[in-house]
């Protein structure tokens, strides 16, 4: 019997508006193989979308499209055409994924002297599979599937969730699971016939819904001196409206849905990181995240779903989330995660100095308090001054920080760490949130700021005293201290997470720059997340070795802050040359491979895209490049822009909710 396989994605089209998305061939075929289907929340509703004219399939010739939400797979139908060099009749398929829609248009061209007479068939399959099944290489649905025809199209049903096919015009016939749209068409000479359906979806039990476009974003245009940057932009914000979301219980707070296919709900570190690497195109975003998750802030101890008082949540579904052959319950709000609650503070001090209005940020200041308490009194969970994470389900999450993957936290000779784990990211995290939160409480005339001073001043103490590795090469933080508060030896790209946080010095801040863009770490198309001088490297390892965008980009974020301007440009670099290689839309993660070794970024194929912290991560380089420092309380909004980056126009920069236009 052959062995389930999670779908390949990077050789696939997506058409997408959260929380729906269309996975196809680069030709529009939808076959019901791997991945391909249109998607609604966590269900696969249709598996099949196929076209015939004249009973054949076009022969392609191209994609295109001029936004997230559609493509036009332009294609040939040679078969009704004359037998001259010259193709004449040809197929443009016009497909749109809204919230809750998909819908096709057919235009059929005839460039001859005479008319066509032919048929036009549309077959459609109902599926009902949940995503994490797919995702497992599997299929079925959790209800009976039942189809039947209704008037000009037909009613799909699966438990309680249903969709409507739609199709003006059309002969429907109904066999078993399948709905066949036949059209017969008659296109004049130089002319055209149009032939439009459309699926919608009701589905009661989802949690969460699509969101406007932002105006703002819309507004938004870059000019720069490197190309690839602009363009990056310009593909990065198209593809991050199609990710913005609300839950069904607080429509008016937007969020972004952390990628496609997988991830199309609201994770609560993915959310944070894209919400604060967006600031400068406006504090909203920031703002109605830090709401939705303070909705979600834990109140009490429940060790089945991780949460705890104060706590940020992971993730949001609808439904348990089982995924198959991996051992993996977890709860539909879950909250696995160790610093998401730095984060949050880190993300209300920042949206606060972009300029959140005060009685907004001010409504969110018990919700801090109850950050931060978290920090000292649970995310230390064993008293030893730092933050750690352990799985006490047996069924959660073995790995707690933004590495998520099983074998993500190891020691130099490839063999795993043990837990309760204290990542040395969470502890700059949390310094860093604790110096923030002090400045809102006193800012705000709130108590306790100077006791979270004294908080962080000794963690920066322990973090350098228990931390720090002596090595041939430089001493570098260890990547996490494991249960037995041993040094976990690896070199890892969480070192680079440090810089910008002020738990280094300047002599421990230089170390690791340099150990950051060391051919062993530096791919020349990102930062790896593994050094490749370690026995567990591997460039198609998930969080052994791969690049992640948005990884590099917080890296290189942290090294413009803290002075390190050819370091920072050394890294934005290698990510703008995978930015070219995948079209400008920047996956989930890529390979590790040297670009010395290729001469192109070679694909991690079962990446997300677009994931919302890598079209992110664009406006993050662009921020490095320009030196952006916002301080709204004072007034000041600050560019410093590398000497190296001139040629820079920016139209449609935020501040304190006014729009900035920067030229550098």
């Amino acid at each position: 019997m052959t062995q389930p396989l999670q779908p390949l994605l990077h050789d696939s089209v997506v058409v997408l508006t959260a929380p729906s998305q269309a996975w196809s061939a680069p030709d529009g075929r939808i076959d019901g193989h791997g991945i391909h289907g249109f998607y609604h929340s966590d269900l696969r509703v249709l598996d099949q979308v196929a076209l015939t004219v004249g009973g054949a399939e076009p022969e392609h010739i191209a994609t295109s499209g001029p936004d997230a939400g559609t493509a036009v797979f332009t294609a040939l139908a040679r078969g009704i055409d004359d037998a001259t060099a010259d193709p004449r009749v040809r197929l443009d398929r016009t497909r749109t994924v809204q919230a809750g829609a998909l819908s096709e248009r057919i235009v059929l061209r005839n460039a001859l002297r005479d008319g066509i007479r032919t048929t036009v068939e549309v077959a459609l399959r109902a599926d009902f599979s949940p995503m994490q099944q797919i995702k497992a290489g599997l299929s079925g649905s959790e209800h009976p599937v039942t189809v039947e025809a209704d008037g000009a199209g037909a009613l799909l049903r699966s438990g309680p969730v249903t969709s409507r096919v739609h199709a003006p015009n059309a002969e429907v016939a109904v066999t078993d699971d399948v709905i066949t749209l036949h059209w017969d068409a008659e296109v004049p000479a130089d002319g055209e016939v149009v032939l439009d359906w459309r699926a919608v979806v009701d589905d009661p039990t989802a949690v969460v819904g699509g969101a406007e476009p932002s105006a703002a974003w819309s507004a938004f245009q870059a000019q720069t001196g490197d190309s690839r940057l602009a363009s990056w932009l310009h593909q990065a914000v198209a593809d991050l409206q199609a990710l913005r979301m609300s839950t069904v219980e607080r429509p008016e707070d937007v969020f972004l849905a952390a990628g496609a296919p997988w991830f199309f709900t609201l994770f609560g570190r993915d959310s944070l990181w894209a919400a604060r690497m967006l600031l400068p195109l406006g504090h909203e975003l920031a703002a109605s995240t830090l709401r939705i998750l303070a909705h979600h802030q834990g109140t009490r101890t429940v060790a089945a779903t991780a949460e705890q008082p104060g706590k940020i949540m992971h993730e949001l579904r609808p439904a348990a989330l089982t995924i198959p052959g991996e051992g993996v319950v977890l709860p539909p709000l879950y909250y696995g995660t160790v610093d998401a609650t730095a984060l949050w503070v880190c993300l209300l001090h920042d949206a606060w100095r972009w300029g959140m209005p005060r009685d907004e940020v001010e409504a969110l200041l018990p919700h801090l308090e109850a950050a931060l308490a978290w920090m000292r009194d649970y995310g230390d969970s064993d008293g030893d001054g730092f933050l750690e994470y352990v799985d006490t389900t047996g069924h959660g999450l073995a790995n707690q920080g933004w590495k998520d993957s099983g074998d993500s936290i190891q020691w130099r000779d490839g063999s795993l760490a043990d837990g309760p784990i204290a990542l040395c990211e969470v502890q700059g995290y949390a310094y860093e949130a604790a110096i923030g939160g002090a400045e809102l409480l006193e800012a705000f005339g709130r108590p306790d700021a100077d006791e979270w001073r004294s908080w962080a001043a000794g963690l920066k103490e322990r973090f350098a005293a228990s931390f720090w590795i002596d090595d041939p090469a430089g001493a570098y933080p260890a990547v996490a201290l494991d249960a037995a508060k041993r040094k976990v030896d690896t070199v890892t790209s969480n070192i680079g997470h440090l810089l910008g946080t002020g738990i280094l010095d300047r002599e421990q801040s230089e170390q690791v720059a340099r150990r950051l863009v060391s051919p062993e770490l530096s791919s020349g198309y990102g930062l790896r997340t593994m050094s490749t001088d370690s026995a567990g490297f591997w460039p198609l390892s998930y969080h052994g070795g791969s690049v992640w965008a948005h990884d590099t980009a917080i890296v290189v974020g942290g090294l413009a802050r803290e002075g390190f301007r050819e370091e920072a440009a050394q890294l934005a670099d290698g990510l703008l040359a995978a930015a070219t290689g995948f079209g400008y839309r920047m996956p989930e993660l890529h390979s590790g491979d040297s670009a010395e070794a290729t001469s192109a970024p070679i694909p991690y194929p079962a990446a997300c895209r677009p994931q919302a912290w890598s079209a992110a991560a664009a406006v993050a380089v662009l921020s490095a490049r320009l030196g952006l420092r916002a301080d709204a309380p004072a007034g000041r909004f600050e560019v410093d822009p590398d000497p190296a980056a001139g040629g820079i126009r920016i139209h449609g920069l935020r501040f304190a909710g006014e729009p900035r236009d920067v030229a550098a």
